[in-house]
């Protein structure tokens, strides 16, 4: 473990941001671990930071930062002053995710995507489908938190701020152990 990684980690428990019981992740999983985005996105000095690793990484290699409604507009803001750039959002409407409000993207412009917390990878592509329509090449994806358990191909560099071991089990494979557990359902797609 570098000592980065164990600033940030510690930055996350000072937060509050790891949880610990039997969640019901956004994705429709299960997992015993959840990660509070919101305790990162309301603290500024976990979320800077965590947004230092995402801009250094990516230094050079794009134009404009993207983010999903909602916590990745926050992210996207702090990659896209960090590194200079300008930043744009991608929000949900009639269940598609599209850019809004006069945005635009100039055609075959680099863009990185980033996100809170990468479990399936579901927003991340969703949002990578929006700016490919506006006219943009997806350049990189940044994620604050990488909890996937696989390895997922978004066509383009992934970076993770922090990456965790936290398994997740679909709703037939959840462990007796964990079964045992009261759900808690955090998140915000329904």
């Amino acid at each position: 473990m570098t000592n980065n990684r164990e600033m940030l980690e510690q930055l996350l428990q000072d937060s509050g941001a790891i949880l610990k019981g039997h969640f019901k992740l956004t994705s429709g999983r299960h997992s015993n671990i959840y990660f509070e985005k919101f305790r990162v996105l309301e603290n500024p000095k976990a979320l800077s930071a965590l947004c230092t690793e995402i801009a250094e990484h990516f230094a050079g290699q794009v134009d404009i930062v993207a983010g999903p409604t909602t916590g990745g507009i926050i992210i996207a803001f702090e990659v896209a002053r960090q590194m200079g750039l300008s930043a744009i959002y991608v929000e949900s409407v009639d269940g598609m995710k599209m850019i809004r409000r006069n945005a635009s993207i100039p055609e075959g412009a680099r863009v990185l995507i980033v996100d809170d917390v990468l479990t399936t990878g579901l927003s991340v592509q969703e949002t990578a489908q929006a700016i490919t329509l506006a006219g943009g090449k997806i350049a990189g994806v940044g994620v604050l938190i990488d909890r996937a358990t696989n390895d997922i191909d978004f066509g383009a560099p992934l970076f993770a701020s922090y990456k965790v071991e936290a398994e997740s089990w679909a709703e037939h494979e959840i462990p007796d152990w964990l079964r045992d557990i009261e759900i808690t359902k955090p998140g915000t797609r329904s």
